[in-house]
């Protein structure tokens, strides 16, 4: 059974840093593309970085230099670094895999205040 648990969001403060991880069970996130989605209430998921199989990376416009999508392929978890942080960046973030079928996680909320 495919499962991915998000941990790792929180509150942080303007200008902080905040590490996302996404633990998978049920098959090897090596061998997905994963990425990590973000939704505010009542607007669409929107694609935030995503990591292939080769490992090759791509990242939104609004997050590329301050986030970094990784992959622990010993311990089957895709991590995002989030740093130099925005209120914008207040969102419940998603954890994606994506095969011949799309799996999610169940979100995890972060929130960017003072």
């Amino acid at each position: 059974q495919v499962q991915l648990v998000e941990s790792g969001g929180g509150l942080v403060q303007p200008g902080g840093s905040l590490t996302l991880s996404c633990a998978a069970s049920g098959f090897t996130v090596s061998s997905y593309v994963m990425s990590w989605y973000r939704q505010a209430p009542g607007k669409g998921r929107e694609m935030v970085a995503f990591i292939s199989p080769g490992s090759t990376t791509n990242y939104g416009v609004s997050w590329k230099g301050r986030f970094i999508i990784a992959r622990d392929d010993a311990k089957n978890t895709v991590y995002l670094q989030m740093s130099s942080l925005k209120a914008e960046d207040t969102d419940v973030y998603y954890c994606r895999a994506t095969r011949n079928y799309v799996h999610w996680g169940q979100g995890t909320q972060v929130t960017v205040s003072s």
